[in-house]
């Protein structure tokens, strides 16, 4: 009996600890609903299985788009390909990414989604890790960046275009297959392309911080190369569609202005050269910064984005430093309070939604700028959580950090009520599927997805070659025969529709810098992040 009461009293003592565990676990939950203005956030290095499930499908997309020979090809209907460009050069130009569902690789925009691969491994990378996705987003920043270095053989030489954009756009056939002339399209001191040439110094600076603890040889190469590349775009200025004027048809730049000011903050980070910072903060941040203006942020405007960038350096500068007194810097952080007022649906400078939540600025490719300021809002939330910032005023009204990752989270929670309701969906769950049309906008992602996306590989049966006149997948209504994973699509209208047809480019294409984009964004949601002072 006595050691059975012994037992008993254990079995007592056992269940009064759980119980205690229990109710500190739901005190802690509790805690942080309220610390966080009523919404649940995961705990710091858990991953929330909903977004990282979404991250590791849009990371599929780059092993989509990838060119060259392929290495440990997990694609079962994409093989080796384009493994002669360059040639004509005596370059290697094979590897690289298909820009959308064409076969071509444009400089500008495959640069762009170097940089914000590469910023979205800096600021995320521990999530990426925990959610097992770390390696993947780094091997398709390799395969960027190996690409980038080649096409850089000297200082002032960048290939900047592998293909010719008219002839690709009038076949209708697998990469694998493809058999038309791939000519090089290069800047030079006489022809020049400040965008292009800045923003290819962008992506290897930021990306040189990536490998810097990894590989330093690979690091010191590429941030050689994004100095170099630097000097060339702000020396000989201007802007590749310019020099280039029937290349305005497919990526038109408005400003090559705006990439030295990008590649300048990249580079401050990357080298803590305070010429650098006085570069992107002195005349050139007033004559190009447009300051005080807030705009959206997209593969042809980087202000946004560097308004962003730099904040980080005000948040986490010390008191009283040179840094924390710069009046150029003060401006970058101000423009970047007002960019994040126009995203806060409550704020009196709230920019326009659809009906179901979506930020809306652009027909074609609509999904662009809504996911892009969902990355913008997530970063810097997370600047004014690390930083301890406690709010943001817009318009005299305070908001919190909180307050920005429910913009590129999730719904919107009555506090009041404490209850999700299924109006204002916000910019993340929208993509997945809490939209009208209840369609995932990734694909692979979901049960319900577009099923025919407007990508030559996606859409031709893997053992059919049909040369340059394979139209009639393209218009055959039936869904692709592959799924082109990952692939993050144009997007809804402004009346939150969407038709699913091949053809329906301006909604159904999907392009590899959108992919970087999500990527961005899921990485940033997988959980709370608190980011590290300094990116080097």
């Amino acid at each position: 009996m006595a050691r059975c009461c012994g037992c008993t009293v254990r079995c007592c003592c056992w269940l009064l600890l759980l119980t205690l565990v229990a109710l500190a676990v739901t005190a802690t939950v509790v805690f942080i609903r309220y610390r966080n203005g009523g919404q649940v956030f995961p705990l710091p290095g858990v991953p929330d299985p909903k977004y990282a499930e979404a991250l590791a499908v849009a990371l599929q997309f780059f092993q989509v788009q990838k060119s060259g020979k392929l290495v440990n090809n997990e694609i079962p209907w994409r093989g080796d390909s384009a493994l002669d460009d360059g040639k004509e050069a005596k370059l290697d130009l094979s590897k690289g990414m298909y820009d959308a569902g064409d076969h071509m690789k444009f400089g500008f925009t495959l640069a762009f989604t170097g940089t914000m691969l590469s910023w979205s491994v800096l600021e995320y990378g521990d999530a990426m890790g925990a959610a097992k996705q770390r390696d993947a987003a780094m091997d398709a920043l390799g395969w960027i960046m190996d690409f980038l270095i080649n096409a850089h053989p000297s200082d002032d030489v960048l290939y900047i275009q592998v293909g010719d954009p008219k002839a690709d756009h009038k076949c209708w056939e697998r990469p694998e297959t493809m058999s038309e002339k791939r000519p090089l399209t290069k800047i030079t001191t006489k022809s020049p392309g400040s965008d292009v040439a800045g923003e290819t110094a962008a992506a290897m600076a930021a990306a040189s911080l990536v490998y810097k603890p990894i590989n330093g040889t690979y690091s010191s190469s590429l941030l050689d190369h994004a100095e170099r590349l630097f000097a060339f775009a702000d020396k000989h200025r201007g802007s590749y569609t310019r020099t280039f004027p029937e290349l305005s048809a497919y990526y038109n730049s408005t400003t090559y202005q705006d990439e030295l000011l990008w590649a300048a903050s990249w580079l401050y980070h990357a080298t803590g050269n305070h010429s650098y910072l006085s570069y992107a903060t002195g005349k050139n941040g007033k004559e190009y910064g447009d300051l005080g203006n807030p705009r959206y942020f997209s593969w042809d405007d980087k202000r946004a984005g560097t308004e962003v960038l730099l904040s980080r350096v005000s948040f986490f500068a010390s008191d009283g430093s040179d840094v924390a007194q710069d009046e150029g810097l003060g401006s970058y952080k101000d423009t970047a309070e007002a960019v994040m007022c126009i995203l806060l649906p409550e704020s009196d400078t709230a920019a326009f939604r659809t009906e179901g939540g979506l930020l809306y600025v652009a027909e074609w490719n609509s999904l662009q700028h809504p996911v892009a300021s969902a990355f913008l809002a997530a970063v810097y939330s997370d600047y004014m959580s690390a930083s301890r910032k406690t709010e943001l005023t817009c318009s005299g009204k305070s908001f919190k950090a909180a307050d920005l990752r429910k913009f590129a989270k999730s719904q919107k929670l009555l506090r009041e009520m404490d209850i999700f309701r299924d109006e204002n969906l916000e910019q993340a769950d929208y993509v997945l599927g809490d939209n009208p049309m209840k369609l995932s906008y990734l694909v692979g992602y979901g049960d319900s997805y577009p099923q025919r996306v407007h990508h030559r590989g996606a859409s031709i049966p893997a053992d059919v070659d049909t040369g340059c006149n394979g139209q009639e997948w393209l218009k055959t209504p039936k869904p692709n025969p592959n799924v082109a994973t990952g692939a993050l699509v144009g997007g809804p209208f402004k009346n939150d529709s969407f038709i699913d047809d091949r053809e329906n480019v301006r909604q159904n294409e999907a392009t590899t810098y959108n992919s970087a984009l999500i990527v961005g964004l899921l990485s940033g949601l997988v959980s709370t992040s608190s980011v590290a002072q300094s990116l080097s």
